[in-house]
């Protein structure tokens, strides 16, 4: 039996399967067991198989283009408006299969294990930093409790827990616990100290990162993060890669008449973080004659606030990261015009 096209619903132990032949009709419906999904396409000829992207739909597409399979992968958000009604794996599967046949349907390159590597030590050091933040807010919310505070900042908390140790009559249970808690920060302190260490070897020896490094507001982990997550070529402009990150308004518009909204907020989350935290620290330093301060964003701060000039800004950046990576162009700074 030869299928035009097969779709999979992965999940971590039962993969539910659907396939349609030339005529787009559905052949089979099926599910398969984890240890079965390798074996059941071994026995086909070189086919079409659509999956959602996600961390461990890369493995499962690395494994059948070794076997011949095309394997394509879609964002889940152009899959959703494919499910007619009642979300199930079967119903899943086969909104997998149609968003698949669309002839205008973007889809999303298949990473290498490398690829992998280098991202998953960026989540990771997110996955960090955000644990220590957590312990230092649980540090400062149970000192608190016994009238111990500190200015906020993670370079105030040796100062708090100096005060900590100093203070007398604090019960022996809570200066455990309290120890324990810096105990756990420094531990972190030094874990997130030594991956920083690898990051920056990488960054290093990452040319496609070092080129973007030259935007203003876009550092060492923003850098690596827009290298390993972006494929320019998946994308026909600067505004479609800004869209994807979510940092384009949503437009409500019919009749002829043009309603735009807030930021979408629809594409990756992190990437929008990193960019609009680098646009922040641009306006921070924005002054006449500054060297990151282009008339534009000068211009733009004089009429609005500046969290909604920060995400102006980032709008822009994504679209500058595009276009460096299009071009081979490296980042060259605005010109003030000069006066007449």
């Amino acid at each position: 039996m030869e299928y035009k096209r097969i779709s999979v619903d992965t999940s971590k132990t039962v993969f539910t399967i659907h396939g349609i032949d030339s005529a787009e009709r559905a052949i089979i419906r099926r599910e398969l067991k984890r240890d079965k999904f390798l074996a059941f396409f071994e026995k086909l000829p070189p086919t079409e198989v659509a999956m959602e992207a996600c961390g461990a739909s890369y493995h499962w597409a690395r494994q059948l283009t070794a076997m011949g399979h095309r394997p394509k992968l879609i964002a889940p958000q152009y899959v959703k408006p494919y499910v007619k009604r009642g979300k199930n794996d079967r119903n899943d599967a086969e909104a997998i299969c149609e968003a698949a046949g669309r002839p205008n349907m973007r889809f999303v390159p298949v990473k290498t294990e490398a690829q992998q590597a280098d991202a998953m030590a960026l989540s990771v050091r997110d996955l960090l930093v955000r644990q220590r933040t957590q312990l230092v807010n649980a540090l400062r919310g149970h000192a608190a409790e016994f009238g111990i505070v500190a200015p906020r900042g993670l370079d105030r908390i040796e100062g708090l827990r100096a005060k900590i140790a100093q203070r007398e009559g604090l019960p022996a249970p809570a200066q455990r616990m309290l120890e324990l808690l810096g105990t756990q920060i420094d531990g972190l302190d030094q874990q997130l100290a030594e991956l920083d260490k690898q990051l920056l070897a990488h960054h290093k020896a990452n040319p496609i990162s070092k080129f973007l490094a030259g935007i203003p507001g876009v550092g060492m982990i923003a850098a690596l993060t827009l290298a390993t997550k972006i494929d320019a070529t998946q994308f026909a402009s600067g505004r479609h890669l800004a869209a994807w990150i979510g940092l384009t308004p949503k437009e409500h518009s019919t009749g002829g008449r043009q309603r735009l909204g807030g930021i979408s907020r629809e594409g990756n989350e992190r990437l929008r973080q990193l960019l609009v935290v680098g646009a922040m620290a641009v306006i921070r330093h924005a002054k006449p004659g500054s060297k990151s301060a282009s008339p534009w964003l000068l211009n733009l701060l004089e009429r609005r606030p500046k969290k909604l000039a920060a995400v102006a800004l980032a709008n822009k950046m994504a679209r500058i990261v595009w276009a460096m990576l299009t071009s081979g162009e490296a980042y060259r700074a605005p010109t003030c015009p000069k006066a007449a």
